[in-house]
């Protein structure tokens, strides 16, 4: 539910993000760099950065049409190891995922409360989608209302949303009425086995396996979460790190004492750590 230009957003007493990192560079706390702020918004709040045919292709928008551009317009130091990818929250998983993927693109990874152990974050957000689909009639039904009047995305609005938006992007069917497939049963409730199971096949802590040597390629991955999280995410976090470090991946994790929203702060903190892994 946040695009790039929110971080310049002035609201009072948060630090948008051009003056923090003013403040981080006259400080001599971190070394100047260019930072670019993708749009990869979608109807449904998002994309995760992943190429469906439901909502378009944003990993290859991001991969093959942002970076270029960035490195013809600017003076960028070209070649993964001078460039870096970060995010929070969907922009952590998006991140975390490029990187995964794109490690002759991107060479320094920071995931921040990342979506990662899909059981933990989405599974909890199903009942209450459920609930929300119910009252209008279906999914798309719903869909239709939210279009017409966008009312504030808390609960079970939000756990509607988002699982709309996570269907669009890890099951993706152009043949289904909304271009997507439901992980459950509208009607039942019940989990549908073969659609989650895509799902699952997106998961950082499943992909790990099939990307283990591409992410000892990458020059640093670090990764990190409150470890109160209300998204669970903490829980993703330590089994990630457990798994990568048995595969031999190097990576940083730390926790600290909060939660999912309003963490702002801990770009002071990640940001300095990133630029200075830079080649």
């Amino acid at each position: 539910t946040g695009t790039g230009m929110m971080h310049l957003n002035r609201a009072p007493w948060v630090e948008p993000i051009d003056e923090r990192l003013d403040r981080l560079h006259a400080a001599g706390k971190m070394r100047e760099t260019i930072v670019v702020m993708p749009d990869c918004w979608t109807r449904y709040g998002g994309s995760q950065y992943l190429d469906s045919s439901a909502t378009g292709r944003y990993e290859t928008h991001v991969v093959k049409e942002l970076v270029p551009f960035i490195d013809g317009r600017y003076r960028t130091r070209r070649g993964a190891a001078s460039r870096g990818v970060v995010g929070k929250s969907s922009g952590g998983y998006g991140a975390l995922v490029l990187g995964m993927r794109h490690p002759d693109v991107f060479g320094v990874v920071g995931c921040n409360s990342g979506d990662m152990c899909f059981e933990y974050c989405y599974l909890p957000g199903f009942p209450g989608a459920l609930d929300a689909f119910r009252k209008h009639g279906g999914a798309a039904r719903w869909l239709r209302a939210w279009s017409r009047d966008k009312r504030k995305a808390d609960r079970p609005h939000f756990d509607a949303l988002n699982t709309l938006a996570m269907a669009s992007c890890y099951s993706p069917n152009p043949r289904a009425a909304l271009g997507f497939d439901l992980p459950f049963d509208e009607r039942t409730g019940e989990m549908r086995p073969e659609v989650w199971r895509r799902w699952l096949r997106w998961d950082p802590l499943r992909m790990l396996p099939a990307h283990e040597r591409r992410l000892r390629r990458l020059r640093y991955l670090f990764l990190d979460c409150g470890a109160r999280d209300e998204f669970h995410l903490q829980w993703g976090l330590r089994a990630f790190a457990a798994r990568a470090r048995r595969l031999g991946v190097r990576c940083t994790t730390e926790e600290f004492d909060d939660g999912h929203m309003e963490i702002r702060y801990r770009y002071d903190r990640v940001l300095p750590l990133l630029a200075a892994k830079l080649a």
